[in-house]
């Protein structure tokens, strides 16, 4: 509806339409359907905590006087329709990125709010608006298309679809993650030692822990699978003087991680390269094996072979650091559910295609099958609410320079995954674990100090 239509509607009524020929039974069909949508708005409202001061609003009303931390802002009776019908789990999540719905003010507050709508309206309300927005429907248009939704093909988790897959979600481009995430593009779970710490420090103090962890030191070889933009080998490099090698699916990551290898005059001791990990038979064995954040691609079928990769690339003796989001459902999880919005749906189309979870029991259940021995198991889950909050944050500070170098879509996806993800989080549905692992030596197990030696 035009601006000049709604005036006519909510200003002249039908005298107003009387002067504007072929008005008549527009002002009649669009006066009910703003009728309609505001009645439907008025139910789902009362889904909404009131302590949490979000408000739903059709985009043209008045504004409350009231200050609230967010409000979700429905741009229209054919938004609202498309929002309502046919029911779905990731409506509100698919209307955001469409554009039919805008979240203003504080995202952390409307993802609660997106939960409530979609999941908590009231029982005795539910029924009216189904039939609210299925009155809606009937003549609205037809949802804009959403132009960034993974369409894989081929069997899953083969070498071709997990390349697609994995390139899917990190090709979008290097100078849009680096608006957001530190200044070594580190894509995982930072290490917080205080609450109040920069995102650059905390991820700066994960990559020593990791460091740490495998006790590397000078000469030592390392091997970094699923590597992102080389944030590790480049600090392994540097600062524990160790040959590090990093492996990735993303063409653009390695070009970004090889300039940055050669900025540092590292080429003699750093390398990434596109490689899947399934071809590692062709590298040398190493001292020291990490895999940081990749782990969640592999998918449960996998598992087996991707533990006895790792295990076959490592020398007896030598350590392995899996660092990976996990389930915490009984049983694990075919698909990921890193959201609220419906079981994965949402992160499976429009996220981390074919992205698997398992629970940590399952995770250290497939290292021990692959024959190796586990030394430390540490969760970070407050680690990553913290992380994903800084994310967002700098994303949402960059929004208009995101918009420029990914597009609206792939901006709202972001933002609206990562504030779902940190609530996953904080509620304690998805937690993050680093498992040291070893590969025990000819005579038994790995011979290692009593203490943990990462504590210093």
């Amino acid at each position: 509806m035009t601006e000049n239509l709604k005036d006519i509607l909510e200003g002249g009524g039908q005298a107003g339409a009387q002067n504007h020929p072929g008005l008549m039974a527009a002002t009649e069909r669009d006066l009910h359907r703003l009728a309609i949508a505001r009645e439907a708005l008025a139910l789902a409202g009362r889904a909404l905590d009131p302590e949490a001061h979000l408000e739903l609003t059709l985009a043209g009303d008045p504004r409350p006087e009231a200050a609230l931390a967010a409000q979700i802002v429905v741009n229209g009776p054919d938004a609202l329709a498309r929002l309502l019908w046919p029911p779905s789990p990731d409506a509100f999540g698919e209307a955001y990125l469409r554009g039919d719905i805008d979240i203003e003010g504080d995202i952390w507050v409307a993802v609660d709010g997106g939960r409530s709508f979609t999941l908590r309206v009231l029982a005795r309300d539910a029924a009216r608006l189904m039939r609210l927005g299925l009155e809606l429907r009937r003549g609205a248009a037809r949802a804009p298309a959403l132009h960034r939704r993974a369409r894989l093909t081929g069997r899953r988790h083969s070498r071709a679809r997990d390349l697609a897959a994995v390139r899917f979600h990190y090709d979008v481009g290097n100078d849009f993650y680096a608006l957001w995430l530190d200044r070594r593009l580190t894509y995982s779970c930072a290490y917080f030692e205080t609450a109040e710490a920069s995102l650059d420090d905390a991820q700066e103090a994960k990559l020593d822990l990791i460091c740490r962890k495998l006790r590397l030191g000078p000469g030592m070889r390392l091997l970094d699978i699923g590597c992102g933009w080389g944030s590790l080998v480049v600090f392994a490099a540097e600062r524990y003087g160790v040959e590090a090698t990093g492996i990735t699916l993303s063409a653009k990551q390695a070009e970004r991680a090889s300039d940055e290898i050669r900025r540092r005059d590292l080429e003699g001791r750093s390398l990434v390269t596109v490689r899947d990990y399934r071809d590692l038979a062709r590298f040398a064995t190493f001292d020291a094996v990490a895999s940081v954040g990749m782990f969640e691609h592999v998918g449960r079928e996998r598992l087996a072979e991707y533990f006895r990769a790792a295990f076959r690339a490592l020398r007896p003796g030598g350590l392995f650091l899996n660092h990976g989001i996990a389930t915490t459902a009984p049983g694990g999880t075919r698909r990921p559910s890193w959201t609220r919005f419906g079981d994965g749906g949402f992160v499976a189309r429009y996220v981390f295609p074919d992205g698997e979870l398992v629970t940590v029991e399952d995770a250290i259940d497939f290292a021990r099958r692959a024959g190796f021995e586990l030394l430390d198991v540490q969760r970070l889950r407050p680690h990553y609410a913290l992380t994903l909050q800084a994310w967002v944050e700098r994303l949402e500070a960059s929004a208009e320079r995101a918009r420029e170098v990914a597009g609206e879509e792939v901006y709202r996806t972001w933002r609206l995954y990562m504030a779902a993800a940190r609530r996953g989080f904080e509620d304690g549905s998805l937690d993050v674990v680093q498992l040291l692992l070893a590969r025990p030596e000819a005579g038994g197990p790995a011979r290692l100090p009593l203490r943990p030696w990462w504590h210093g």
